[in-house]
């Protein structure tokens, strides 16, 4: 199990009313459509059970997640929405998934099989939801081959075809061709939809938009969404934020996670010194250089350095000194005064000052979701704002009521 630095002077604030505001927010602009928060990835870092009961009660109705056990992590925690497993489970995964009351996408004749086999294990009817490949090429049934697909899940009662989806490769894309591609994804899932209505299959939920479809595009609703990104307070690129204001006005979004430290150690040093391993960067003039504990075993990455990445200290950007550390990084803050004890803001803000999980991202050219996921285990999570309510007992494993 990994060790969580509850003692150590840097914490991760998770701000759930934030997380709730954001849920409520995205729900009321895809209405009527459903909302599936996605929580894989521990909520991308927030906290999957907090985040999870955040979302409902921020209007979410249902949860997604990417493995069977971060399902099982929710439903011990007795959460009793419908939670959808995004990918097709391990053959020897099926029993525990339907045990858990989670629904599996599926994707491949041979799932279809082993689900049906867990189905009458576990007994009574099972939901699955089927994956369509339009375009991402990465997982799901092909339109060429979804019929026979459709076919043998036919053939098995017990699994009844709840959803249908596929999932965007770049509706966040910026040119004119990632548009079109969108379109075209859209296109070819209305082909998958019309191939299971001549079988006699209307699935109840149909869903393709992530975070950037469902704000921008409101021909990719259907009957749900699953968003992610947006739910924690960014916004997948500059194009999706204008495509979705001129589709529904301001976004009211609020990042929910701050990263926060306290300087351990100071030092004077003169001009002309290095600091940090491989003594990089000199000093420009006699400078106080400040200690933080937190460096790439926490998620801070070492290429930060070299990208300029500052750090926020009584309302101020001050550069990093030298380079990362596993544990801790410097920061150069020139003749102004710092102490031991002071408060350092690494992500979010300060004064009038904001550094963002995008600014990082631009800096490191990755995406925010890989900064986000990237903060590790060791830093404490702080949950404020309002604690949820107790969650309700009975499980509730479909999205829609069944007749």
């Amino acid at each position: 199990m990994a060790v969580e630095g509850t003692l150590r002077p840097m914490w991760a604030e998770i701000d759930l009313d934030a997380l709730r505001a954001n849920a409520g927010s995205i729900a009321k602009r895809v209405a009527p459509a459903a909302l599936c928060a996605v929580v894989k990835a521990d909520a991308y870092g927030h906290g999957a059970v907090r985040a999870a009961l955040a979302f409902l009660e921020g209007g979410a109705q249902g949860l997604a997640v990417a493995i069977v056990d971060e399902g099982v992590e929710l439903r011990q925690a007795e959460i009793t929405a419908p939670i959808l497993l995004l990918s097709e489970p391990a053959a020897d995964a099926f029993e525990v998934c339907f045990a858990a009351g989670l629904t599996p996408t599926i994707a491949t004749i041979e799932g279809v099989r082993y689900a049906a086999n867990a189905a009458k294990v576990i007994g009574g009817s099972q939901p699955i939801h089927i994956k369509v490949d339009t375009g991402m090429h990465r997982v799901g049934v092909s339109v060429e081959d979804l019929g026979a697909l459709i076919d043998e899940v036919i053939a098995h009662p017990q699994l009844v075809i709840e959803g249908m989806y596929t999932h965007f490769a770049v509706a966040d894309g910026e040119s004119s061709e990632d548009v079109a591609y969108t379109d075209a994804q859209l296109m070819r899932f209305d082909q998958a939809v019309a191939i299971a209505a001549d079988r006699g299959i209307t699935p109840p939920v149909l869903h393709a938009a992530n975070s950037a479809g469902a704000i921008s595009r409101a021909d990719a609703r259907f009957s749900m969404v699953r968003a992610g990104l947006v739910l924690y307070g960014e916004v997948p690129s500059t194009q999706t934020r204008k495509a979705a204001e001129a589709l529904d006005g301001a976004l009211e979004l609020k990042p929910a996670l701050t990263i926060k430290a306290r300087v351990s150690a100071v030092r004077d040093i003169d001009a002309g010194e290095r600091p940090s391993y491989g003594r990089r960067r000199a000093l420009l003039g006699k400078s106080r250089v400040a200690t933080v504990p937190m460096g790439y075993a926490d998620g801070f990455p070492r290429r930060l350095f070299d990208a300029g990445a500052e750090v926020l200290i009584s309302g101020r950007r001050y550069p990093l000194a030298g380079s990362v550390t596993m544990d801790q990084i410097m920061a150069d803050c020139g003749d102004h005064h710092v102490a031991v004890g002071d408060e350092v803001v690494l992500l979010g803000s300060q004064g009038s000052e904001v550094i963002s999980a995008t600014e990082w991202a631009q800096r490191l050219e990755t995406i925010t979701w890989e900064v986000l996921c990237g903060i590790g285990p060791r830093v404490h999570r702080r949950y404020i704002g309002q604690a949820s309510a107790p969650v309700a007992k009975r499980r509730k494993k479909w999205w829609l009521p069944q007749s």
